[in-house]
């Protein structure tokens, strides 16, 4: 469906070159000489690679509905990664190319946000952040929690993160899935 510029919003779909993006940010200008244009910062679903593009008032975009869902990761076959859609209750299995770097964070049972275009599933965003078990870590010395420092632990899902020196294994740790970072202890 063809869109003006005017109806240019912040997480809508359009197809740009034969690709797919997500709008992230977008700006109306107004000059004072010529007509008005849209600066739009686009995310493609496939490689998540931003560009800016810039889009004149008299241009018609082709606008794409991507759809919302949420799944529920249950295991992995070969190279591909089978979740249940939270709404039908369907398995559905994907490659593991969509989720990307962000596997290592993948734990059973976890729930993922997934894009779909035409009903096959083009992108699988995890939450941002997980809770996690320490699964092996050196152990931790008396007086370690008074300085700063940190050591590699292994958590459940198998990535390595850089947790506090006073972290011991089989402790609950929040961990950011955006940039891997250990975000606090969790009593669990």
């Amino acid at each position: 469906m063809a869109i003006t510029i005017n109806e240019i919003t912040a997480g809508l779909g359009l197809r740009v070159d034969g690709n797919i993006y997500v709008v992230n940010e977008y700006s109306h200008v107004k000059p004072g000489k010529g007509s008005a244009f849209v600066r739009v910062r686009l995310r493609n679903l496939k490689t998540n690679l931003v560009i800016e593009r810039t889009f004149k008032s008299s241009e018609r975009l082709d606008e794409v509905f991507l759809e919302e869902r949420y799944f529920q990761y249950l295991y992995k076959s070969g190279t591909d990664l089978h979740f249940m859609d939270q709404t039908t209750y369907e398995e559905v299995a994907v490659t593991q190319d969509l989720i990307g770097n962000d596997i290592k964070y993948l734990q059973d049972n976890l729930v993922v946000k997934g894009l779909l275009y035409e009903g096959r599933i083009q992108k699988v965003e995890l939450p941002n952040f997980i809770e996690a078990q320490v699964v092996e870590t050196e152990p931790g010395l008396k007086g370690d929690s008074a300085r700063s420092g940190t050591k590699p632990a292994k958590i459940d899902s198998g990535a390595d993160v850089q947790v506090p020196l006073f972290v011991e294994s089989g402790e609950w740790i929040k961990v950011d899935t955006r940039n891997g970072v250990y975000v606090e202890r969790i009593r669990k």
